[in-house]
């Protein structure tokens, strides 16, 4: 159905500034305004392919192991470099973050729209908002690093998996909940 619908949006909207270009002066509306029509409706279908691309069984599945699997390699991550985090050199974190969350951090964000499929927009919103606020936290690192604040960037490394801990406990009791 999606190559339908890409196959009418061509079509349409090719034909209507085909049809657009004719005259300078005066549209031929009669046949314009099918085109975008035909335009539209292939548009509206390839929009419903990919929303029900979005909810299949096995989308959700693999977008629900991919948020999973990333907020556990971030948490062991952020143990990792809070551990160590007295030696590496401060102008050294920025890279290290780069090094060891970018992957996971931009892998949990295309797959989080699943979540509002399989546990609803409360726990999607929940679990959201501490990752939201841990992701900020380690941009603030980033951030501190790059400006040279030792003490400011060492202590948010702590503050950010404090709420990747949340994200995920979050995470966790919307599984319960779904479960029964």
């Amino acid at each position: 159905m999606a190559w339908a619908g890409y196959l009418l949006t061509v079509l349409g909207f090719l034909a209507g500034a085909f049809l657009a270009s004719l005259d300078p002066v005066e549209m031929q509306w009669r046949w314009f305004v099918p085109c975008l029509l035909i335009g539209s409706i292939g548009v509206f279908l390839v929009k419903r392919s990919s929303h029900a691309s979005a909810r299949s069984d096995e989308t959700l599945a693999n977008n629900r192991d991919h948020v999973e699997g990333s907020l556990d390699s971030i948490l062991e991550n952020l143990a990792v470099l809070d551990a160590g985090k007295a030696d590496i050199p401060p102008y050294e974190l920025r890279f290290e973050i780069d090094r060891r969350f970018r992957t996971d951090l931009n892998r949990f964000v295309a797959a989080r729209e699943s979540l509002v499929h399989i546990y609803g927009l409360q726990a999607y919103a929940d679990i959201m908002s501490a990752f939201a606020a841990g992701e900020r936290y380690l941009n603030r690192v980033w951030s501190a690093s790059a400006d040279g604040y030792v003490d400011e960037a060492r202590e948010y490394i702590g503050r950010a998996r404090e709420q990747f801990v949340d994200a995920k406990s979050r995470l966790a009791e919307a599984h319960r909940r779904s479960q029964g």
